[in-house]
């Protein structure tokens, strides 16, 4: 088992930024693809970023491409979001998956999943 606790998220203007964390416990994260996925209100959970086990590739939804960083520090169990130029749109929950399969959009790939933080940016 293993279990995921995202933190960061708050409330930030238009054009700021936000990093968020997601800790691992229970198993060594370096077993893991990661991603970072967001659900809007009264929205679908929808794909944001992605990253390999090792950190040597990553993946972007296009709506965040040059925008948000996915990375990762195997040792100490964390992924981050680092998330810049914030627009109202990226306004969600956050939540972070762990999967077996390698890095992929599709969150029915993801095993374990944490309890969500919210992102709120004004405008």
């Amino acid at each position: 088992q293993v279990q995921l606790v995202e933190s960061g998220g708050g409330l930030v203007q238009a054009g700021g930024s936000l990093r968020l964390s997601c800790v691992a416990s229970g198993r060594a994260l370096s077993y893991f693809a990661m991603g970072w996925f967001r659900q809007g209100p009264g929205k679908e959970r929808t794909f944001v970023a992605a990253i390999t086990w090792s950190g040597g590739s990553t993946y972007y939804a296009d709506s965040v491409k040059g925008r948000f960083t996915i990375s990762r520090d195997n040792a100490k169990n964390t992924v981050y979001l680092q998330m810049n130029s914030v627009k109202p749109e990226d306004t969600a929950v956050y939540y972070c998956a762990a999967g077996d399969w390698g890095a992929t959009t599709d969150l029915n790939e993801y095993t374990y999943w944490g309890q969500g933080t919210q992102v709120t940016v004004s405008s």
